[in-house]
């Protein structure tokens, strides 16, 4: 982020505030072990959070490129373009 704006705008949301959201969250802890900041985001609105949800699921989870080097590649890019992860 940029030397003005030193957090964001909107607050991630922690998982009991959006009991609607809890398939998801519980998803991702089993996962991941933590729910991403971008999604504790999205979840303040439901559908979008579920249709990123199932797109990162079919990106990560398809294909012959294995998801940990997607997720590694997420990483680089991230650096590359001095983005928080």
């Amino acid at each position: 982020m940029s030397e003005t704006h030193d957090r964001p705008r909107l607050r991630a949301l922690e998982p009991d505030e959006v009991p609607e959201m809890k398939d998801i969250f519980d998803a991702f802890l089993k996962e991941r072990g933590n729910v991403p900041n971008m999604y504790r985001t999205l979840a303040r609105r439901g559908t979008h959070m579920r249709t990123m949800f199932d797109h990162f699921h079919s990106v990560m989870r398809t294909g012959t490129v294995s998801p940990l080097l997607k997720e590694f590649i997420s990483v680089r890019v991230s650096a590359l373009n001095n983005c928080r992860y």
